[in-house]
């Protein structure tokens, strides 16, 4: 099982600066103790949560400073973005990295990011869907021509072609019921989460996806890389007691969220989310350390995550250092250690 890192929350009264330089102290600590990937999230205009507007130029830093550490995008929002110009990004990028670019794309779960840009968010889907379709054939290196509903060109050629062919690994986040059968039968790999739904519903969202992957003829049996909360420190108790601030704080952002989109066009059934919204408000401590985290010490982790897997079929891990934001650095860094050095061999 591959364990990565996911990056994007701002650390309550750090500066702006002072959030770069502790991502590549994380970066350079992962490169030296084996985690596999650090993952980024591409988060715009929003500068009291993330200053990761963006995630490929912080890619490239981190891998010319490291030989070994792969990198990815957890997810580039490409509906924001031009087709052609981020396939010539990644394939950029995959040069420089010498083949160690992980590509995670995806479209938001919410319109902020879209207002500010004047694109309707009801369109994300359908613009997010037009975009991979140019990216993967930009990526052949010959010349094409498109005619979509939102980009029209004519005989282009995007350069470089990718160092991994046929192209670098594209993951996309699943958090929907109909997203798991469609992206199983394109035969991408899927970031979940268990920010939104239980274990059994994921597990059989999971179970579906892989299905559709088989059903279309795809070598293997799918991808599934988890984005979890994780927390580790040497004692129970204070695995338990320390991040009950900074998770509490993240629940209740996050079902704020949910209620800010409702009845936006584009942003699913109302009923859906009013019953996340609700899930997340009430969530008690003991309810997130049994069902939304992975909090404890090493072999503890080691029990929790192999749980996980089993349940979920899981290939991978994105943990969440500090979701909420309001954890120092040094816990963070111990968390990252104890996870590298006490957890992740029992999965290798």
């Amino acid at each position: 099982m591959d364990f990565g890192i996911f990056t994007e929350q701002i650390r309550r009264g750090s500066s702006q600066g002072d959030w770069f330089r502790e991502l590549l102290e994380l970066a350079d600590a992962g490169e030296e103790w084996g985690l596999d990937l650090v993952w980024m999230a591409e988060m715009l205009v929003n500068p009291a949560r993330s200053v990761l507007s963006a995630p490929l130029l912080v890619a490239s830093w981190i891998v010319a400073r490291t030989r070994r550490l792969r990198v990815g995008t957890a997810v580039q929002l490409l509906p924001l973005n031009h087709p052609l110009r981020v396939a010539g990004e990644v394939a950029t990028l995959d040069h420089l990295s010498q083949g160690r670019f992980d590509f995670g794309v995806g479209r938001s779960g919410g319109p902020r990011a879209y207002d500010a840009l004047g694109v309707p968010y009801e369109e994300s889907q359908a613009r997010f869907f037009e975009a991979l379709e140019i990216i993967l054939t930009a990526w052949k290196g010959e010349p094409f021509s498109y005619e979509g509903k939102f980009y029209r060109f004519h005989d282009a050629t995007v350069t470089p072609r990718p160092v991994q062919q046929p192209h670098p690994p594209v993951r996309m986040a699943a958090t929907t019921a109909e997203t798991f059968p469609r992206v199983g039968r394109m035969g991408l790999p899927i970031f979940v989460g268990l920010r939104g739904m239980a274990t059994p519903e994921l597990a059989a969202h999971v179970k579906t996806y892989r299905q559709a992957w088989r059903e279309a003829g795809h070598p293997g049996d799918g991808d599934v890389c988890l984005r979890i909360p994780v927390y580790a420190a040497p004692t129970e108790s204070a695995a338990l007691d320390e991040p009950k601030d900074t998770i509490m704080y993240y629940f209740t952002r996050q079902a704020d969220l949910t209620r800010t989109a409702l009845g936006r066009p584009g942003t699913g059934p109302v009923e859906r989310r009013v019953t996340q919204a609700r899930t997340l408000a009430s969530l008690t401590y003991p309810e997130i350390l049994s069902t939304k985290v992975a909090f404890g010490t090493g072999p503890s982790l080691v029990d929790r995550l192999s749980q996980l897997r089993e349940e979920l079929s899981l290939n991978g891990i994105a943990a969440e250092l500090n979701p909420g934001g309001l954890l120092p650095m040094a816990q963070e860094k111990r968390t990252l250690q104890i996870l590298t050095q006490q957890v992740m061999p029992a999965f290798k």
